[in-house]
């Protein structure tokens, strides 16, 4: 067989295979499990590095201003330090649950250890927990994403409905009320979610199994191609 045919039917599948996966720019998001209007969740930044040849060494996050926080404690990430900042507030707030705010956690941030920081290529997550959560539909959090080289990243573009996704938005955390889902309601949403999951794995698997037999079936062509050449030469 040529070895030279062989590599080209290789290369142009492998072609395909790269267009059928594509590509696309990851943002930093913010999802949390428990996060409900009026009580208390973990909410988790996931931040991944864009750069191809700078790690993320520093991470700042906003809160939100017009929904203040009473309560913001950081769960500790190994090989970052972080830091809280309070600011007073202008005018006293009076929370959902009547308590009256006069400071807030306006901001935290999170340094990566000399040498450290996320490489190209992984990603990383960063976790608070807050509470009472204000009585709204989403909370929206400014972060800005520093990398080694000095490069800046600020995720605080608003995202409209209806107009194209900006280029950083800001991450925007939809608050589910899960607490007052009734269960049954609640368990049909998870299955419709895990048919749903089921769903796109299989037809994952379907395509890649297609292209790989796409693969066999072109190469076999080719060495068929190529024994009779061989006949009819000899």
């Amino acid at each position: 067989m040529s070895l030279r045919r062989l590599g080209i039917v290789t290369a142009a599948l492998a072609g395909l295979l790269t267009l059928g996966v594509g590509s696309a720019s990851a943002h930093v998001g913010v999802s949390s499990t428990d996060a409900a209007p009026g009580g208390e969740g973990k909410v988790t930044f996931r931040v991944p590095d864009e750069s191809d040849t700078a790690s993320t060494v520093k991470l700042r996050i906003q809160l939100p201003t017009k929904t203040p926080l009473a309560s913001v404690s950081v769960l500790p990430v190994p090989g970052w330090t972080f830091t809280a900042t309070k600011e007073q507030l202008a005018k006293p707030v009076v929370t959902d649950d009547g308590d009256t705010l006069t400071d807030r956690v306006s901001v935290v941030e999170f340094d990566a250890v000399r040498g450290g920081g996320i490489a190209p290529g992984e990603f990383q997550e960063f976790s608070l927990s807050v509470g009472p959560i204000p009585k709204v539909d989403s909370l929206t959090f400014s972060v800005v994403q520093s990398y080694s080289d000095g490069k800046q990243v600020a995720w605080i573009e608003p995202t409209i409905a209806g107009a194209p996704e900006p280029e950083h938005p800001a991450p925007v955390l939809t608050l589910t009320g899960a607490a007052a889902t009734p269960p049954a309601a609640a368990a049909s949403a998870t299955d419709h979610s895990n048919h749903a999951t089921t769903t796109t794995s299989s037809s994952g698997a379907a395509t890649w199994i297609a292209l790989v037999a796409l693969l066999i079936g072109l190469v076999g062509v080719v060495l068929g191609w190529d024994a009779r050449r061989r006949t009819v030469a000899s």
